[in-house]
């Protein structure tokens, strides 16, 4: 199946670094979001990146005009009727998952395939609530998009070999690596990171160490670029707290158990980087 057209709902931090690369790559891309400032703040963010590139010597500005020009941002769903393919970037929240995926449903043509960038929620979930549940499928991406080599290509149980197929090609020809991975809670990735960085701060809660020596620790005992509190922070500790829940909720093993800490700063409003406080400020 040739893919054209990618659509990406969702212009966050996710979302535009998905439409970077696949503008990138030469596809014509549709970013949606529902606000238009929320559409025009991820394109900033693509606009930045990529003259980041330029002054480094990594990209010629003629390549960087032409990546632009295939961006074209919208905040009606509708216009997705005209992707090959479709990537959901939205929150890590299952009833707004499910929302977007009935109405693609309902909107993109018989053959388009649609994509979820979940951390951890199961597929056939997702799949479940479309009329095309071989044509959905997990194209779980890493943060920053653009630097991050990897891909998780998750199928869900009744996702066609054909679907899986087209999204591994794609990754391939957006420069990344895929991984194949199950539909368990979590997928690889996060089924063992998250409970990493819960336990790290289980560590800060128990005052077993401040955040700067817990970071210090795995960055330079452990050989991590960077230490579990500060990525939660670039995650979003919202993100995290969720992926945390899916995985306690789909296993039932104490083991996942969020640590209270953790939900104590999400419901303060500390969700890291993104509001410029977590478990450092910014």
């Amino acid at each position: 199946m040739e893919i054209k057209t990618f659509g990406v709902i969702g212009a966050g931090q996710m979302g535009n670094g998905i439409a970077q690369v696949a503008a990138a790559s030469g596809l014509q891309v549709l970013m949606s979001d529902i606000k238009e400032e929320y559409t025009q703040k991820g394109l900033a963010n693509i606009t930045r990146n990529l003259d980041r590139s330029v002054s480094k010597g990594k990209l010629e500005s003629a390549r960087r005009g032409a990546i632009l020009d295939r961006i074209r941002t919208t905040t009606s769903l509708q216009d997705m009727a005209a992707a090959d393919f479709v990537v959901e970037a939205a929150v890590e929240r299952e009833d707004l998952k499910f929302k977007i995926f009935r109405d693609l449903d309902a909107i993109c043509p018989p053959g388009t395939i649609l994509s979820t960038n979940t951390s951890s929620i199961p597929i056939g979930r997702i799949a479940s609530q479309t009329r095309r549940p071989a044509q959905v499928i997990g194209m779980h991406f890493m943060n920053p998009v653009p630097v991050m080599k990897l891909v998780e290509v998750i199928r869900g149980l009744t996702t066609s070999e054909q679907t899986f197929k087209t999204t591994w090609d794609l990754c391939l020809k957006f420069n990344k690596t895929p991984a194949e991975a199950n539909d368990f809670p979590g997928f690889i990735a996060n089924r063992i990171l998250m409970p990493m960085i819960n336990e790290a701060i289980f560590c800060l809660y128990q005052s077993v160490g401040k955040a700067e020596d817990i970071d210090t620790v795995m960055r330079l005992g452990m050989n991590h670029p960077m230490g579990p509190l500060a990525l939660a922070d670039l995650i979003g500790l919202d993100t995290c707290l969720a992926i945390m829940e899916t995985l306690y909720d789909g296993f039932k093993d104490s083991k996942y158990r969020p640590c209270p800490l953790l939900r104590k700063y999400v419901e303060a409003g500390w969700l890291g980087k993104k509001t410029g406080r977590g478990f450092y400020t910014y």
